[in-house]
């Protein structure tokens, strides 16, 4: 019996066994960048010191999360984090979707390869390019304050100011990611059988009222599927856009766990012990998988597929 299932195993990978050697290199890299790195978790349990390495350094046990714990910082940054990111999921989500649905109504053909190719163009663009033309904007020598200053007012400090900071924060990364994020449910779009929309037509709905009770039921599961894997990264707000962004005046609504790491690994006097920064990141991976598994098990209540 045995004998017989695996030899049907090895004659199905012999069947597919182009589709697996076009998956071996994306295999290779997730072991090599993230399940070997694996090891590297000790240093959260340690006062490590690189002279001694991963297996040379003192064990302190539980002492680096008691301390991160107690800090003010970590809880802000722990409170900034969940704020920034559920904003950032919410909005990305709705400008997608709405993105999606306004180039899938577009009939020009032409015009409609350029509006993608509009829409999408800011996903390649670094945060470094991306933050320098924020600064030559909105810094207190940038062309907004100039035009401000020219016609007798004062200039503001924009990139000072905790509101509109975070609302710079929420318009960038919408624009950056929108027409980027659109693609997939372009993509479950074209698959919606088109005469579901005949059908609706004939019945008299209007466009909107297609979009209604056609495309959005239609691409609900992928966007439920989207939701689940956004919630593994809920603890990572984005560390590019904030890091080239930010500055000391906004810390209190602007410093998440990945730039407090940074801070707390490198930028301080605490650099001595990466223990700190380490448990810090084990404590974001823990909580991502049982957001992942809580929002996946949701979904299967109400009748969605989900991931696992």
């Amino acid at each position: 019996m045995k004998s017989a299932k695996k030899s049907k195993l090895w004659r199905n990978v012999k069947n597919a066994r182009y589709i697996y050697l076009l998956i071996f290199p994306a295999i290779v890299f997730y072991i090599i960048f993230n399940y070997i790195p694996m090891y590297g978790v000790r240093i959260a349990f340690q006062d490590f010191f690189p002279r001694l390495g991963i297996s040379g350094s003192p064990s302190v046990g539980w002492d680096n999360f008691r301390y991160i714990f107690a800090q003010t910082e970590f809880w802000r940054a722990f409170r900034n984090t969940l704020v920034i990111s559920l904003c950032r999921i919410a909005l990305s989500f709705v400008f997608s979707v709405g993105t999606a649905l306004i180039l899938n109504e577009i009939r020009m053909r032409r015009f409609k390869k350029l509006a993608q190719t509009v829409f999408t163009f800011p996903h390649f663009l670094s945060w470094v390019i991306i933050a320098g033309f924020v600064n030559n904007l909105f810094m207190n020598t940038g062309v907004i304050n100039n035009l401000v200053a020219l016609f007798g007012g004062n200039r503001i400090d924009f990139l000072r100011n905790k509101g509109f900071f975070f609302g710079l924060l929420m318009f960038t990364e919408i624009w950056k990611e929108a027409g980027w994020g659109s693609i997939v449910y372009l993509a479950t779009m074209a698959g919606i059988d088109a005469e579901l929309y005949d059908a609706a037509e004939i019945d008299g709905a209007s466009r909107f009222r297609r979009i209604v009770s056609v495309t959005l039921p239609g691409i609900r599961s992928t966007a439920v599927l989207l939701l689940i894997l956004s919630t593994g990264s809920i603890l990572t707000s984005g560390f590019d856009q904030i890091f080239n962004l930010y500055n000391p005046l906004v810390y209190e609504i602007a410093d998440i766990l990945d730039t407090y790491i940074y801070r707390t690994t490198f930028g301080t006097a605490q650099a001595s012990n990466p223990g700190y920064g380490a448990a810090v990141g084990l404590f974001k991976s823990v909580v991502s998988c049982a957001l992942v598994l809580l929002v996946d098990r949701i979904a299967k209540l109400t009748g969605e597929r989900g991931i696992i």
